[in-house]
Order: C-alpha cells, then sequence, then structure tokens
C-alpha cells in the first residue's frame, strides 16, 4: 500500500465510507468495529490538502474542523529528524498556522503489517492553543514528543486509537 494509499484511507474512513470502514476493521474485535461505524451517523467532509504547511488532509464538520498530516511507517517509532529536519520545520509551521486559526493540528500515524487491531493512532503537537470544543479536543489527545534536540518522535503505541478518537467525536 502506498503512502497516498494511506491518505486515501484515513478519508474514507473519516468521511464515513461504510466500504472502508469494513476492510479496515475486518480483523477487529466488536467494540473497535463499531467505534469505528460511529463516524457514518455523522461524517465529515474530507478534502485532501495540497498545501505548503505539512497538511495532507482537512476534515470539516459542523461542529469540528481540523487539519490533518498522515504518516505510516513498519515501525512504531517515527522521527522527523530523519528528513534533514524538513519534517520538524513542517511541524512548526503546521503549528504556527494552527494557533493563527485555533484549531487542533492532527496527526494520523498508520501503523504497516498491523494484524487483528487499529492500526490507526491519533496525535496532536505541543503548544497549540485552540478555542472552545477544538480546546477539549486538544487536552484528550497525546502530544508528539520533543528531543532535546527539538525534533519530533512519533511513538505509536503512545497515541490515541483512532476508533476511541472517533468515539470521542461522535458522542
Amino acid at each position: 500500500m502506498s503512502y497516498t494509499s494511506y491518505e486515501r484511507e484515513l478519508k474514507g474512513i473519516l468521511a464515513g465510507d461504510l466500504d472502508v470502514i469494513k476492510k479496515v476493521t475486518r480483523a477487529c474485535d466488536v467494540e473497535t468495529r463499531v467505534n469505528y461505524e460511529k463516524i457514518t451517523t455523522f461524517p465529515f467532509m474530507v478534502t485532501r490538502a495540497a498545501g505548503s504547511f505539512g497538511v495532507d488532509l482537512v476534515a470539516l464538520r459542523g461542529d469540528v474542523s481540523f487539519p490533518v498530516e498522515v504518516k505510516a511507517s513498519k515501525t512504531g517509532v517515527l522521527r522527523f529528524s530523519e528528513s534533514s529536519g524538513r519534517a520538524t520545520q513542517q511541524a512548526n509551521d503546521m503549528l504556527d498556522e494552527c494557533n493563527r486559526s485555533k484549531v487542533v493540528p492532527i496527526y494520523a500515524f498508520r501503523k504497516k503489517g498491523v494484524r487483528g487491531g487499529d492500526s490507526w493512532r491519533v496525535f496532536t503537537l505541543e503548544g497549540a492553543n485552540p478555542t472552545g470544543n477544538m480546546g477539549l479536543l486538544y487536552r484528550r489527545l497525546p502530544k508528539i514528543r520533543m528531543t532535546k534536540g527539538a525534533h519530533y518522535v512519533m511513538e505509536w503505541d503512545q497515541g490515541m486509537e483512532l476508533n476511541r478518537f472517533i468515539e470521542y467525536l461522535v458522542i
């Protein structure tokens, strides 16, 4: 599966595409499957973003909207410094833009090869200042860790399962 196919997968999930949700949850337990299916009752309008701020998708809905950067890896750790600091600069730019508009920056991490469970994890960046419902969402999300060298490290097992994120958004 290519990187853009993970973007399409997440786009389908957030948009409430039942075919995508069934495919993603085929090997999941009942609770995970039910949580994913909740998005079909109040889905997002999701568009691919061709911006330079490190944003792949934008999810829009009446009560909450957010930009999403999609990452995928076979390992459970993604270090932003591996691309000569470019990913770190993109994250900082995304944080700045999100702070200007008071929205939550979302990072979705898809671990390749996960069997029998939720392969998606959701994070945000420390230092955002969203307001209202966005502030509530922000406080619930795990933050991407920052190293002493000022680079971000995303650890898949520290993230919020996407099905739990959906459950929170749909309640």
